[in-house]
């Protein structure tokens, strides 16, 4: 059998973090910025500490075993140093201040980027800083100079539609020497909506000529000239004779008409039960989160009819947003 993944030491220290805060019940920090207080910052002895601790403990009994006095100063003397370096280590994260943004809604599966400041108030360096969102294999390391400030992007992928609470981050760090990792977990309750996953599929044949008629842009009686054929176009509309006189060289060609009315396009549920079983509530919320899509990408003013839920035909941003939320949120 294969051999589980072992967890990264950001993960690690994000288990840890997580039983400490539990123990600890903490809440969820509504302050901003959040400032890493010395009350939050837990540190502990890396694998790399750990070697070099179990080496003094080796030097140290040879130093006895054979009496050299030069041997206790030199075991004395890096005991010292790692000391200082803990103390380093820990300061490289007191202080720091953290604002989180608001992410942008993205569809289940793809990434999330929260965006995130990060202050140093005080006159000397952060070195060595990674910054993650628990949970999430990735985490971004950056430097802080002296009274400074950067931006990062925390990465979050949601699995499902719907909103998703992210409630936990963790900073981490090990710099100067890498002996000990200083980590803090801070908790800014971030919220964010992730639309149904999309799944393509040419809108069918009742969407454009079934409930209200769809004929193009701008109307259905004067002829106001051609345009490239699309794929949901209907065969009726393909400006046969100008294909014909070069058929090998010229690309399919649809007829465009001006005057009269309009008709819209609807997206119903019903029909998404064509593409998918009537009980797959998300194959079919990803079938229709397609057709919004494609009917966005030929600007046809649309309208979306679910159960318990009507909304009205238009067109652009503002009507791709409330269709999208609508299927996020649309009852399991």
């Amino acid at each position: 059998m294969p051999s589980a993944a072992r967890p990264t030491p950001f993960a690690r220290r994000l288990r840890l973090g997580a039983l400490i805060d539990r123990w600890q019940a903490r809440p969820a920090d509504t302050a901003r910025p959040i400032v890493l207080d010395a009350r939050h910052i837990y540190i502990l002895p890396s694998g790399g500490g750990l070697l070099f601790a179990l080496a003094l403990v080796v030097m140290l009994l040879g130093a006895i075993n054979y009496d050299l006095g030069l041997g206790h100063a030199l075991v004395f003397l890096l005991a010292a140093l790692g000391l200082v370096g803990m103390v380093h280590t820990w300061r490289n994260l007191l202080g720091l201040r953290l604002t989180p943004g608001r992410a942008e809604p993205v569809f289940a599966g793809e990434t999330a980027r929260f965006p995130c400041l990060l202050e140093n108030p005080d006159d000397t360096p952060r070195r060595a800083i990674e910054i993650g969102v628990a949970g999430e294999p990735e985490s971004t390391p950056l430097d802080l100079e002296a009274c400074s400030s950067t931006r990062a992007l925390l990465a979050f992928t949601p699995q499902r539609r719907g909103y998703h609470t992210v409630d936990r981050l963790l900073v981490s760090t090990r710099y100067p020497l890498g002996l000990f990792t200083a980590w803090s977990t801070p908790r800014p309750q971030l919220t964010l909506l992730a639309y149904p996953a999309p799944e393509f599929h040419p809108l069918p044949a009742s969407l454009q000529n079934g409930r209200g008629v769809w004929q193009g842009d701008a109307g259905q009686e004067d002829f106001a000239g051609l345009r490239l054929h699309r794929p949901n176009d209907s065969p009726r509309h393909i400006a046969w004779k100008a294909v014909a006189r070069d058929i090998a060289q010229r690309p399919l060609l649809v007829k465009q008409f001006a005057g009269g009315t309009a008709g819209e396009l609807v997206i119903d549920w019903a029909q998404s039960a064509v593409l998918a079983p009537a009980a797959d509530t998300e194959h079919r919320l990803s079938i229709l989160t397609g057709w919004v899509l494609a009917a966005e990408r030929q600007n046809t003013a649309y309208a979306l009819h679910l159960p318990g839920k009507d909304i009205p035909s238009g067109r652009g941003p503002v009507q791709r947003a409330r269709c999208l939320e609508a299927l996020a949120l649309f009852p399991a």
